[in-house]
Formats: C-alpha cells, structure tokens, sequence
C-alpha cells in the first residue's frame, strides 16, 4: 500500500476500524491516541488504560502526569495539530470512569497543540461517542461493535491485505519437535566455534554467511539442518549474535568496526582484550526514562506505554549484554583456519566490493567513513535510518531458528523482540522477551531489552515519523 492509496473515512466507525489494523490486533484495556494532520491521520498509539478506581495505577504523578506522558509521545508527530482518543475497555459500562483521565488529556493535549477532536469509549459489545449525551443517537448502553468490525474501511483494509491477529502475549501455536539433525548439526558447528569465537576471520565468515541467507528473498524456503545449525550454534557465541542484529540495521561495516572497538579478536585485530562485548561497554541495564512503561504504538505500539521520540536520559553509548555470558572461549593468536562453510545452495553469493569503491581517489588516502556503534544501534539512534528491509529478513530467518528451543531459541527470540521494539510494538516485543525467559532462564539480553522497554524508552528510530517503521502507509483522509 503506497501513500498514493486513499481511504477515505465516513464515520467514526471507520476510524475505531482502522485502529486494529494499525496495532495489529484488537486492543483491550487500552488508552488508543491518534494524531490529525489537517483532516488526515497520522501515528497510532497504544498504552495500557489504568484502571480507573485503583489507587496508584496512574503512578506518582497521577491522571495529569498519564496524561503528559501520552502528550509528550504524540509530539513526536511535528506535523500534528490535533488528536483522537478511544478507550477500549472490557465492560459497556458508560464512559463515567474515565470522565476524569480525559479532562486530564484534553489539557494536557491542548498545551501541546495537539487539541483532541473527538472521542470515544470502546466497550466487548458496544461502543459510544464519550461527549455525547442526547439520549436519541447516544443511549446505554450504545451502538454494537459489529459496526465497527464491519465498516467500510475495516472491509477495505481486508480487501488490500491487511489482517489483525492475536493479542500480544497471546498461547503461541505450538512448535514442531525439534528435528535431532538440527540439534545434531548445531552440537557439531559449536564444537567447531568453540576454538574460533575470538577469530576476525571466522567472525568474517559468519557475517557472509547471515549475509547471503539475509539476502534470499522472500518467503524465506526451509532452511536445510547443516546451515539451521550452523545459524543456531553462531546465536550462541554472544559478540556474533550481537553483531548480527547490528548488521541487520546497519549493514556489516558497523558490526565489524563494533567488534574491533570491543576488544572481541584476539588474533591481532584492533582493540584486544574484551571478552563479551556487552559487558564490556556502558551497559544498557542502566538506560532507560523514567516514568511510564512503554507504550505501544501501532504505527508505534507498546506493552503500557509508547514514547514520543528518544529519551534524553539514555545514554547513547550503552550496549546491552547477552545470555549468561562470562568469558568466551579464546583461540590463540592467529592459529586456526575457519570453520568449513554450510551448505549455501540457493543462496546468492555477497556481490564482491569494487576496489576503491567509496573511499574517494586511489592516490589520495581517505579517513574511514563514520559508522555507528553498537549501542547507538540496539538503541536505535544510529544509523539515520535503519535498514527495514533486512530487519524483517532477519525476522524471517529468526523464526524458523527458535523451533528448536534451547538456548539459541532464547537468542532467536530476543533478536525478533528486538525489532518489534525498534518498530515501536513494545507489547510483542515483551511478549518475545517474556517467551525467551521461559525458553532459557535468565537469558541476560532479554532481560535487559525488557527492561528499557518497561522504563519507558521508545526506540529512537520509533519516535521519528521520518525514520519509523511503517506496517502501511496508506493515506487515511
């Protein structure tokens, strides 16, 4: 869907329609806070509704620090200049309870130049407008969902592909039995990297490898076991699985160069000396805003609510840390040749580099370029923009990793938490982070993630409408 395409909305029916399509699933308990451009839509975003007669649900600043809180991740929308809101709640009940939270909105909204335009309140079977109050068009307990879900942009959103599915954290489908020829596979390949986690060149070829399965295009085919397990077993040696979600965003000169200022080689590459590149760094378990949880938004979402753009309290130079993680195997300076390569049939080679190809005149000796570092990566606040593409390559290939459970299945988890957190889904992200806990207890970069996520910290990639991930883009007028 290009931003050429026009739906046009006739109602509030259509617009309490596309919210669905926008988050990916139909939420519940949720604040849901729309930008207006003009007279067409812009950003979605999802945070938890706290419940109305709790006392402390709407944390130590109360209903008018919530309601700063949403303001603040709306303005990340510069070309914004007014909002929509609906409550999606788990009774009918009228909109009384939340008469207060929206008086604390619509000034918080105002102040920020984003005045709210209208609202609604979203109950299991029937919705209303929360202004109206004619009995004639408004009455309890209010008009059913089924106009909702039956709408004309609902039904047009059908029609050009789009689905919405299960709710985060929803029972997964159950996973085949792991295949014994993976397991078996990724037993050897280990074996074969234990003695080579801290060689630049079995680094090198374990980037080419993730690099021609990167490039398949999609659907991804079933990978054979030799290479499935070549991939798992690579997800286990920390600094590599750590640069290959680098890669995936920003390309194999990042991961490199990152691995060099790590200190990952020791066979005479630059910057010996560390063994675990998260841990030897500032570490991400200290980043993160304070205040609320993070938020989702659909075309930002989050598991209790989304920010706006990057938080000024996290560091830029953390990089989070990894499994269980010590030390890494050592392999001596220099002293094996690498691993044999899996099998690639079907896999196009990585194009061979011209030389002297974006280094300037081969007589004049050029400084390297810029490239971003790890822990602006993971962060998302570098590169500019990420490399969408090949983030959800990487995806693909993630998931058909983690079937086979393990320690590795815990890394194939996280990394697609990873990039549900770059897309601003922090509900799916949790979910994934919550499932790589279960699948390998106190998996350390899971955890982390989890952490920056629940602080609060959106993504910066996230909080850019120029740079965010869009699953459409269609023009909602």
């Amino acid at each position: 869907m290009t931003a050429q395409d026009h739906l046009r909305i006739t109602g509030p029916e259509d617009i309490l329609g596309f919210i669905p399509h926008s988050l990916g699933y139909w939420p519940s308990s949720s604040l849901v806070a729309m930008t207006m451009q003009g007279k067409r839509l812009g950003a979605t975003l999802r945070v938890d509704l706290p419940g109305a007669d709790t006392p402390g649900t709407y944390g130590p600043a109360g209903p008018a620090g919530f309601a700063r809180t949403v303001a603040s991740y709306l303005e990340a929308d510069n070309e914004a200049d007014g909002s929509l809101l609906a409550f999606f709640t788990e009774t009918d009940a009228a909109g009384a309870p939340w008469t207060n939270l929206l008086t604390e909105l619509e000034q918080a909204l105002d102040d920020a130049g984003l005045p709210v335009r209208d609202a609604w309140v979203v109950g299991a079977d029937y919705w209303r407008n929360a202004y109206c109050l004619d009995p004639s068009c408004c009455a309890p307990p209010g008009r059913p969902v089924e106009e909702i879900r039956n709408s004309r942009l609902n039904a047009e959103m059908v029609f050009r592909g789009s689905t919405v599915g299960a709710a985060p954290g929803a029972d997964p489908p159950m996973s085949p039995a792991a295949d014994p020829a993976v397991l078996n596979a990724q037993r050897d390949w280990a074996e074969l990297f234990s003695a080579r986690a801290r060689d630049s060149v079995q680094f090198g070829q374990v980037l080419d490898v993730w690099s021609r399965v990167l490039n398949a295009a999609a659907p991804l085919p079933k990978l054979p076991a030799a290479l499935t397990g070549y991939l798992r077993a690579s997800l286990c040696v920390l600094p590599w699985r750590d640069a290959i979600l680098v890669m995936a965003a920003a390309g194999p000169e990042a991961a490199k160069r990152g691995a060099e200022e790590f200190g990952v080689f020791d066979d005479g590459a630059p910057g010996t000396g560390a063994s675990n590149t998260f841990a030897s760094g500032p570490g991400v378990s200290n980043a993160g805003a304070s205040g609320a949880r993070a938020p989702d938004a659909g075309a930002r979402d989050s598991r209790s609510s989304d920010a706006g753009a990057g938080d000024s309290n996290t560091p830029g130079a953390g990089t989070p840390d990894a499994g269980r993680g010590g030390s890494l195997p050592g392999s001596g300076p220099a002293a094996r040749a690498p691993a044999p390569l899996p099998p690639l049939d079907g896999f196009p080679p990585r194009e061979p580099r011209r030389r002297g190809a974006g280094r300037g005149s081969a007589f004049v000796k050029q400084p390297p370029p810029e490239v971003a570092g790890y822990g602006e990566v993971l962060l998302g606040l570098a590169p500019p923009v990420p490399d969408w593409t090949r983030m959800a390559s990487l995806e693909r290939i993630l998931e058909q990793l983690g079937t086979a459970g393990g320690e590795a299945g815990a890394a194939a988890l996280t990394g697609r938490g990873w990039i549900e957190w770059c897309r601003g889904k922090g509900s799916y992200a949790h979910a994934l982070f919550s499932r790589a806990d279960q699948e390998h207890p106190g998996y350390r970069l899971a955890a982390l993630l989890d952490e920056l996520a629940g602080r609060g910290t959106l993504c910066g990639w996230a909080g850019r409408r120029e740079t965010a991930w869009q699953r459409f883009k269609p023009d909602v007028a």
